[in-house]
């Protein structure tokens, strides 16, 4: 389900290209929230809600998040396994915003599921069409509902799977149901 507004998580550990980047949003009449980390390690504390994260009110669970690869500590990569690993983060799409065009970094990143992969316009007017293509594009998607500590909310089962499918089975990939077996 769309949200109202969505916020903006940007992992970026040069100030310079964090300013270019609010700077992007804000040239698009951008206005949603955005909250700028600059290593993987806070990216995950904010997604956790911890330490000065904790207050969902000012720290709302990302809507999506673009981040730069290479960061000192925890980097770009450490956010994406930390998104993969939780079921109901992996739905936030994340975006690699990086200088590098190394291929090897292209592929672990899409194997960690990115959702794209860019590389660093070398101009600002660039930059900015670069986010107002993609901030419209992830703003039409469909996402499931969150709440404020990124927890899928229940839904009302009135969809095509909901009637076929009881809430307790889980879905595989190719569709069909999988019931839980109970021990």
């Amino acid at each position: 389900m769309k949200r109202q507004h969505r916020t903006i998580l940007i992992a970026e550990d040069q100030p310079d290209d964090a300013f270019l980047l609010q700077r992007a949003f804000r040239a698009n009449n951008i206005t949603d929230p955005m909250h700028i980390v600059t290593n993987g390690t806070e990216a995950i504390a904010y997604l956790r809600g911890e330490g000065k994260y904790a207050n969902r009110a000012i720290y709302e669970f990302p809507s999506f998040i673009i981040s730069d690869l290479k960061m000192p500590g925890q980097d770009g990569f450490a956010i994406l396994q930390a998104l993969h690993s939780k079921p109901e983060w992996s739905v936030v799409p994340m975006i690699i915003l990086s200088g590098s065009a190394d291929e090897n970094d292209i592929e672990r990143a899409y194997m960690l599921c990115a959702k794209a992969y860019l590389v660093k316009p070398a101009s600002f007017e660039e930059l900015r069409l670069l986010v107002k293509k993609f901030h419209d594009f992830w703003s039409l998607c469909e996402t499931p509902r969150v709440n404020k500590h990124g927890e899928k909310l229940p839904t009302n089962g009135e969809g095509k799977i909901g009637n076929r499918y009881h809430k307790h089975d889980s879905i595989s990939l190719d569709g069909s149901a999988q019931p839980k077996i109970h021990t």
